[in-house]
């Protein structure tokens, strides 16, 4: 008895084998040929750490501040200003959208005369080193669409993350770690907005683009240890005898994800002396973890990633992720945002001072931002000391700095109420060709041929902001 897959493989000439083949030559040659000669353009930065702040920070109490707001406290929110925009379905039905201005005071800082909120203590302390984008916009309202699309460049699941294209485009320049690594962390709020692992997967490309999650605890790295009884000589032999049977696999079937998986596993042996190296911060003076703040020694908090942050950057990894949960402020936003700052303040300044000490800062491209913003109405009630603020995609802030930016500027302008932009509006896919323009890659030319069809992150659309670049 043989099954279909033996009988399609035995009958070289039969009519299922040429169309099977014909499928995997295609993929296989969109695996080796669809990446172009890489960088397109000599670049400013050679990696990426994009501290992502999942949930959406409210604008107008970071970043974007509106004094004139006052007068219209508690009063509903003009239908000349809202003109008819969609609303989640946790505030379509309010009977009203009162007005919240911020309780937070503001100030200018640096030469720059950045504007930001008193509860930004230790980022007021590095503006002139950062580029702030006022205008950012996005065409998703809720956060698994609009953290997907902004990850992938559509609203959809299932295609490659923005590490992903970056790690295919540039590949590591440590052979002993992967291009593409990913930390989450949950501050003092605590957060319910999940993430999923799709978010840092490598959708329709060879699984050996995807990155690589660290975990807190004794093992960063899931069954990366090995078990008990088992040396490294014979994981060692084990993995010599598993790869022989895949490579008799590949020459059967031509399936390029089984080079992937060989690629993998040998990754992941070597890895079992690169990570505990990594992540063991012992060595770290004492002055590093006063610098980070408080959390600084506590495995899995912001402060403690962005540490390693800065210690995989050192080690040549090409995209860099950190998530930080709890941003999804609905209701009790004053309290809460404070404790987000709290968590993440001082250890995001740190990591810019870090680089720059240590000369990282010109070749690697930090960012900072979320999914979307926040809207100026009140979701609930409002009071003089408390209120709560919906997603708003119209309008949102992010910051940049490093390789290739641009330092000590603000762009983009908002109305009196931080609910549509004014001036020099940037969309999720002009950020996204930014960032790949930083490493040297044009966001037009850097493809991948999946279903008969040459994709891209930026899809058809998307601009260099040249405003920001050095």
């Amino acid at each position: 008895m043989k099954t279909r897959r033996d009988f399609l493989r035995s009958t070289g000439l039969g009519v299922g084998a040429m169309a099977l083949s014909t499928l995997l030559d295609a993929d296989a040659s969109a695996a080796q040929d669809a990446n172009p000669a890489i960088p397109h353009f000599a670049p400013k930065a050679k990696r990426v750490i994009f501290l992502y702040q999942a949930g959406g920070p409210s604008q107008l109490d970071l970043f974007d501040p509106k004094p004139n707001l006052e007068p219209y406290r508690a009063r509903n929110l003009p239908e000349s200003i809202r003109k008819g925009q969609r609303l989640t379905g946790m505030t379509a039905y309010q009977s009203n959208w009162p007005v919240a201005p911020s309780l937070f005071k503001f100030s200018r800082h640096g030469e720059s005369g950045a504007w930001l909120s008193e509860l930004l203590p230790h980022t007021s302390g590095i503006v002139d080193d950062l580029t702030f984008i006022k205008s950012m916009h996005t065409e998703q309202i809720n956060h698994d669409p609009a953290i997907t699309f902004a990850l992938t460049g559509f609203q959809l699941a299932g295609r490659p993350s923005l590490g992903s294209w970056v790690s295919y485009g540039l590949g590591s320049e440590n052979r002993d770690l992967p291009a593409f690594i990913v930390m989450v962390s949950v501050g003092r709020t605590g957060g319910d907005q999940p993430l999923y692992d799709r978010l840092w997967g490598s959708g329709f490309m060879p699984s050996n683009y995807q990155g690589v999650k660290f975990h807190n605890g004794p093992d960063p790295v899931l069954f990366l240890s090995n078990p008990p009884g088992i040396d490294s000589l014979a994981r060692r032999r084990f993995l010599d005898d598993l790869s022989a049977m895949n490579r008799i696999n590949a020459e059967s079937y031509g399936d390029p994800e089984i080079e992937s998986r060989i690629a993998q596993y040998e990754m992941a042996y070597r890895m079992q002396a690169s990570v505990p190296e990594l992540t063991d911060l012992s060595k770290e003076p004492v002055k590093t973890f006063e610098r980070y703040g408080p959390d600084a020694r506590k495995p899995g908090t912001f402060a403690f990633n962005c540490i390693l942050a800065r210690r995989l950057a050192e080690r040549g990894v090409r995209f860099i992720q950190l998530f930080h949960r709890g941003w999804d402020q609905h209701g009790n936003l004053p309290e809460n945002i404070r404790k987000q700052c709290l968590d993440t303040d001082q250890p995001s300044a740190a990591l810019i001072m870090d680089l720059k000490e240590r000369g990282l800062l010109e070749d690697t491209l930090v960012i900072w931002g979320g999914e979307f913003g926040r809207t100026v109405y009140s979701q609930g009630k409002l009071t003089a000391e408390n209120y709560g603020r919906d997603h708003h995609p119209r309008c949102y802030t992010i910051w940049m700095a490093g390789g290739g930016i641009k330092p000590g500027l603000s762009i983009g302008e908002t109305d009196d109420f931080s609910y549509n932009i004014t001036q020099d509006p940037v969309h999720v896919h002009d950020l996204n060709a930014t960032i790949l323009h930083c490493l040297g890659i044009d966001h037009t030319r850097m493809t991948y041929k999946f279903q008969g069809r040459n994709f891209r992150l930026t899809d058809v659309h998307g601009n260099v902001v040249s405003q920001v670049l050095a």
